[in-house]
């Protein structure tokens, strides 16, 4: 056990529940800040992306025993459903029998991490927002731009778990030799919905997570366990088919029954969410360093924001708090020692997932309907299986396992250079099942070929 701290954490989101749970459980006592209202007693916002929670959330929850709480909220996906204009529905298995990523409602979640937090003690001050920090005096000042003067609280800790707009990082990036860099890309996302049907089961196959790939945009839909999916249409700001393109419902239902065919008997309540609900923005935040010496340090979005085209969003900021707990076991009171190991191991990882979420929108949106992309897959799958030791795919070394994410998008690559060797072999398309392909992987690898 440490001594017990005085700690504040700036954000009551997924991460900073979780994080005033284990130092909750570690002896501390909490305060949790955020200047939204408590999202127990709102409606949700339309603005969300269903959770695809993984082994590295599921172990952080494990190791404070949630894992099975959260669970009866979950859905497992073991597949992708693709939906190709003028070819019949394909599944694309995720892994290994029994791998699978799980399906969660992020309001759902958040709510259930709150009661959790709260039922372990913590103290939440909803709508009270943070519009200073002394970080040398870890002290916050709140209220509200009107009126002064502001609340002070004096703490030990401070944490900013805000999210990629963070409070807490706009004080520390004052600092002298602060790096800082945020991109926007040219794609939005926008929030639909299908509704169950009458008797509450779902319209789609609620095993899988449905994509229709359509090039420069993409519709994914994940399942609910009230029966309906919240779905998410990326799509570009402007253009030619964009979201300021389509400005009317005559507009909106053109582009549904030409893009969407399969799910048209749902278009006058996608079409209704389409203008109801806001159209957001995706960001990459990177940033170093994530602490101001012993006193206060960064956490999942407020550190390293990124796309969410690899689900791994919050499963990062749940590795976060991982890390950060075996740097405080082993390093007990020394708060510089935890913060500055913390940061260094999680940074090269963070700027590993950044990479691979940007990468994997071009595999979801275009290379997912391609025959030559779909056979690389197979022969991928196929000698993993024959050489699991030698071979394990990088969207399972991300997801279903616990190799960093810098190790996965180094090993990634080194694959993909071997693949693009093989896909060159003539008649590639005839011979992707063949012992001479099977050694052309070992060859590249550096193994022994068998006799």
């Amino acid at each position: 056990m440490q001594q017990s701290k005085n700690i504040a954490i700036v954000g009551s989101g997924l991460v900073g529940s979780l994080l005033a749970i284990y130092l909750i459980k570690a002896g501390h006592q909490v305060t949790v800040f955020d200047r939204r209202p408590d999202v127990r007693k709102v409606e949700f916002s339309g603005r969300s992306i269903n959770l695809a929670m993984s082994n590295r959330g599921w172990d952080a929850l494990r190791r404070i025993g949630l894992e099975d709480e959260v669970r009866k909220l979950a859905l497992p996906l073991d597949k992708r459903a693709m939906h190709v204009n003028e070819k019949p529905l394909y599944f694309q298995k995720y892994g290994k029998d029994g791998e699978a990523i799980y399906s969660i409602s992020r309001g759902i979640l958040n709510r259930k991490m709150i009661d959790l937090a709260e039922e372990a003690g913590t103290v939440f001050k909803f709508e009270e927002k943070v519009w200073d920090i002394d970080m040398k005096q870890t002290t916050l000042y709140t209220g509200d731009a009107e009126t002064t003067p502001w609340n002070k609280y004096k703490f030990d800790l401070i944490f900013g778990a805000d999210g990629a707009f963070s409070r807490v990082r706009h004080k520390m990036q004052r600092q002298s030799r602060f790096n800082y860099s945020q991109h926007f890309i040219d794609v939005g996302y926008k929030e639909l919905t299908i509704p169950a049907n009458s008797d509450g089961s779902h319209k789609l196959d609620n095993s899988s997570f449905h994509i229709w790939p359509r090039g420069k945009f993409m519709l994914i839909a994940m399942p609910n366990l009230n029966g309906s999916f919240t779905c998410t249409l990326f799509m570009p700001f402007e253009g030619e088919v964009s979201f300021e393109s389509i400005d009317t419902e005559m507009k909106a239902d053109a582009f549904f029954e030409r893009y969407f065919p399969d799910i048209k008997e749902d278009i006058s309540n996608l079409k209704k969410d389409f203008f109801a609900n806001p159209t957001s923005a995706m960001v990459t935040i990177k940033c170093f360093p994530w602490r101001y010496g012993d006193k206060v340090a960064l956490v999942g979005d407020s550190a390293h924001a990124i796309v969410p085209f690899y689900g791994q969003g919050m499963n990062a900021g749940f590795e976060d708090i991982s890390v950060l707990f075996d740097k405080m076991e082993a390093h007990g009171d020394d708060w510089k020692k935890i913060f500055s190991e913390y940061e260094i191991s999680r940074k090269p990882n963070a700027d590993a997932i950044a990479e691979l979420s940007y990468r994997n929108f071009i595999e979801m949106s275009s290379k997912t309907a391609d025959a030559k992309f779909l056979l690389q897959k197979k022969i991928e799958k196929k000698f993993a299986e024959n050489h699991p030791e030698s071979w394990v795919p990088l969207y399972s070394r991300v997801t279903f396992s616990n190799h960093s994410y810098a190790e996965a998008l180094k090993t990634g690559d080194k694959q993909e250079a071997i693949m693009k060797e093989v896909m060159n072999i003539p008649k590639i398309e005839e011979k992707w099942d063949t012992i001479e392909v099977e050694h052309k992987i070992l060859e590249l690898l550096g193994e022994e070929i068998p006799a």
